[in-house]
């Protein structure tokens, strides 16, 4: 059975601005029909990357929160750190892009809690048996929420192909150990040209799996579980991934992720065709986006919410100025897969496949317009 998606164009008027219609969305997609009442609700959302201004506009944060509070709801922002080295890699630092960017209790009338914790490690791990996650290790103010609403910036992603619910949701919530199970084909490795020797990765490892060698890390394998916590921990770029895993792997640790984030909770999925642009928000820069600003989608079913967002970019033209436009010059490639054609190495399809094999939803859907 197809499931329901409602979209809005950008088109206003003086009695009608975006933000009100945003939340006729979300009204009309059913999201009131959710039981609120005194309950936690995470706004998973992405604070972006200090220097890029292609995520989502704090305006629509806010509305979202003075919805959710209106139905009787406790809603906080929130997201996990980052694995990589950057703005968002700490809490502390977390929290301060956040502020920046328009995520605090001014702008978007609502607290920002980092999921993961201080360093990235406070994560509760939810079993789901996965085929390669079994326990995904989920930001712990996530998990502990009673319901979840995803907020999405729907763009490429130059390993998942394009970033949309899922991506929001599985990546987006995983600790900085979740982080590393899933980018990572294996263990982590000692960059001992950046070690100095701390010993802070060797007295919280909880598998007694590092030690000093010549005051420098050194990881064994033969007890090392891969848990990411000397990554998340090292301050200096010394415990790092060591090889990445293929495109189509992520992708189905992502869905196994999302499965886990949404276990047992009401969750509903917002997402923003605008500002589409090539790469993800966790970069410092963005990129010129390489179609038309299409419109906002809603659904309970981020599977198809996510095949739908990417049909509507398919389908639309390339804007000029753009890297598609550079590339191929007097076309508008419309119906032609613009994510695989910036990111060949990617394939996203295989992630919504896999997340429809794993009852996350399904790519059948009716689109409504409202």
């Amino acid at each position: 059975m197809a499931s329901k998606v409602y979209f809005t164009n950008l088109r206003t008027n003086p009695s009608s601005n975006l933000l009100d219609k945003m939340e006729r969305l979300a009204r009309k997609a059913g999201i009131a029909n959710i039981d609120f009442k005194n309950q936690f609700v995470a706004i998973k959302i992405h604070f972006g990357e200090p220097g890029n201004l292609a995520y989502i506009r704090p305006n629509y944060a806010a509305r979202m929160v003075r919805l959710i509070r209106s139905l009787g709801g406790k809603p906080f922002l929130t997201d996990s750190n980052t694995l990589y080295s950057g703005g968002r890699s700490n809490a502390v630092d977390h929290l301060k892009a956040a502020m920046e960017n328009g995520f605090n209790p001014i702008s978007a009338d609502c607290n920002v809690i980092i999921a993961d914790g201080l360093k990235g490690t406070d994560y509760r791990e939810i079993e789901i048996d996965g085929k390669y996650c079994k326990a995904p290790k989920i930001g712990a103010a996530i998990a502990d929420a009673d319901i979840v609403i995803s907020m999405n910036h729907f763009k490429g992603h130059e390993q998942a192909g394009f970033g949309g619910a899922l991506k929001n949701l599985g990546m987006g919530s995983a600790s900085v150990g979740g982080k590393l199970e899933l980018h990572s084909a294996s263990q982590p490795k000692i960059n001992t040209d950046n070690c100095i020797g701390c010993n802070i990765c060797v007295k919280h490892c909880a598998h007694d799996a590092i030690h000093l060698n010549n005051r420098k890390a050194e990881i064994d394998y033969t007890k090392c579980v891969g848990c990411g916590q000397c990554v998340a921990l090292c301050q200096h770029e010394a415990a790092v991934v060591a090889d990445w895993d293929t495109s189509e792997h992520l992708n189905y640790k992502i869905d196994e992720y999302s499965k886990a984030v949404l276990k047992g909770k009401p969750n509903f999925h917002i997402s923003f065709i605008m500002n589409v642009s090539p790469e993800c928000d966790c970069w410092n820069h963005n990129d010129a986006a390489i179609v038309p600003d299409l419109g906002i989608a809603a659904s309970f079913d981020p599977v198809a919410l996510d095949q739908a967002c990417a049909d509507m970019v398919i389908n639309a033209p390339i804007l000029g100025g753009s890297k598609l436009a550079e590339s191929h010059p007097h076309e508008h490639l419309e119906g032609e897969d613009k994510f695989h054609m910036i990111h060949p190495d990617t394939n996203w399809k295989a992630g919504l496949d896999y997340a429809e094999e794993i009852g996350l939803g399904t790519k059948a859907y009716e689109l409504i317009n409202v």
